[in-house]
Formats: structure tokens, C-alpha cells, sequence
């Protein structure tokens, strides 16, 4: 059997003596389309950082933390099968870089392109490309601080996409924009969740699962919740559970909202 894109096995991270995030079991399988719901402090941001190898687990016989089957992937070798957006590399980026520079460091896992970088012809049509398809290429010589928040998420999704990851992971991706730029973002999430690669949402909204999502995983308290098909998680009754208050789901269409 083909071994899961990432696997999670008995992990718990600690800080100051308190466990932050303590996950069983969680694994990714290449092509697989899932989003990790939660609340705030539930652990969430602290699971993409696991991933990232930000953070690690304390060490134990049975923990483990697999990338692609192997559990000593070279840092830039994760970096470049997982493309990652977070509000932290927004916020990295918060400077006067070219859209196309923004990009292009995609390749090198850089904020900005260094006069050490050697950005060939192809990893320049490999950038075009991307631009395109997040539908920023009429912006590639405007500085990314001189764009909505939208614009700059979109940037850093073609960042992400330049590499041709397995799996793109997008932490809290509607998170500062408007209802109405929100409603187009998600649009955004349909198209990718329709390509070949793994996508995993990471968000405390119910509506940024888009009906393509097939699968959810609830975090609490730093733990695993639950984990299934959509339809089988996403019930009044757990998300009432997970959120602490009467809540009712409505779903429409593959959609979902809550009241």
C-alpha cells in the first residue's frame, strides 16, 4: 500500500509544561480533500506548525510525524511537497515585494527573492503560470503591501502553487476579508479542492467548507474530536458540542452554514 501523505501518530506538543495539541492519529492521503474545524485555541495553527516542523512533538517510541512515508524529510523537501499559506506568512510579507518576487520565492522558501537566488527561465514560467491561475497577473508589478487582503492571500496561494505541491494547506483563509470578497474567496477554494492535489482547509468557519470538502475533522482542546465524511460530522449536535452553544446546521447543496 502506498504510504499516506502525512501521517500523524501519538503526537503531543508541549509548551511551558502544557500540552498544546495532542493528536492520536491523523493522516492525509494524496488527492484527499478535508478541512480540520475548530474553534479558536483549539489547537488548529498548532497542528500546521507540526506539519512545518515549526514545532515538534515531544519524543516518544511511539510518536511519529511522516512526510511522504519518512519521518527525517529534509526541511526544504516538506517545504516543497506541502505549500502552505497562514496569516503568519501574511504577515511576514507585509513589505514592498513584487507580486512576481513574492512567487517566484516560493522556490527558495524566502520572504522575497536574495541576490543569491538563481531564478532560471523556467522557474519563471512555472510563476507566470501560477499567477495566472490564481488570477494575479496583472498585479505581478505591484508590491504586495499595496493590495487588498484578497489580492495578497491569492498571491500567496500562487507562492505556494509554484512548486506544484501534493498538497496545499490554507490556514484560516477567509480570515480579515469582507462578506463579499470572503463569498468570491471561496469560490477560489472550490477551484483548487477540483485539482489533482491534497487540499486541506484549516478554519472556524463552517461556511469556508466548500461542497467539495469530503471529509472533516473536528479539533477541541487541542484533540481530535472527530473525524469522518462531512455529512456524518458536521451535525447540530457535535458542532454545538465543539463550539459550546445551540447551534443548528443547514446544508445546501454540499454547502453548509450554521444559526
Amino acid at each position: 500500500m502506498t504510504a499516506p501523505l502525512i501521517e500523524i501518530r501519538d503526537a503531543t506538543v508541549v509548551r511551558d509544561g502544557r500540552p498544546l495539541l495532542a493528536v492520536e492519529r491523523f493522516s492525509l492521503t494524496t488527492g484527499e480533500r478535508i478541512a480540520v474545524l475548530g474553534p479558536n485555541g483549539a489547537g488548529k495553527s498548532t497542528l500546521v506548525r507540526l506539519l512545518t516542523r515549526d514545532v515538534l512533538p515531544v519524543h516518544t517510541p511511539t510518536s511519529a510525524v511522516l512526510v511522504d512515508g519518512d519521518p527525517r524529510l529534509p526541511l526544504f523537501e516538506v517545504r516543497a511537497l506541502l505549500g502552505i499559506v497562514s496569516d503568519v506568512l501574511q504577515s511576514d510579507y507585509d513589505r514592498a515585494v513584487r507580486v512576481e518576487d513574492v512567487v517566484l520565492s516560493g522556490f527558495f522558501g524566502s520572504i522575497g527573492l536574495y541576490r543569491g537566488h538563481d531564478v532560471t527561465a523556467e522557474m519563471r514560467q512555472a510563476a507566470i503560470h501560477a499567477m495566472r491561475e490564481m488570477g494575479v497577473d496583472h498585479l505581478a508589478r505591484r508590491t504586495i503591501d499595496t493590495l487588498s487582503t484578497g489580492e495578497a492571500r491569492r498571491t500567496l496561494i500562487a507562492r505556494a502553487l509554484v512548486s506544484d505541491p501534493a498538497a496545499l494547506v490554507l490556514d484560516e483563509p477567509c480570515h480579515g476579508l469582507d462578506p463579499g470578497a470572503a463569498w468570491h474567496f471561496r469560490q477560489v477554494l472550490s477551484r483548487l479542492a477540483r485539482a489533482d492535489r491534497a487540499l486541506v482547509i484549516v478554519t472556524h468557519h463552517v461556511e469556508d467548507i466548500v461542497p467539495e470538502i469530503d471529509r472533516v475533522v473536528l479539533m477541541k482542546g487541542g484533540r481530535v474530536a472527530a473525524d469522518g465524511p462531512k455529512w456524518d460530522v458536521l451535525t447540530s449536535a457535535r458542532l454545538s458540542d465543539l463550539f459550546g452553544c445551540p447551534l443548528e446546521v443547514e446544508e445546501r447543496n454540499g454547502a453548509y452554514r450554521i444559526w
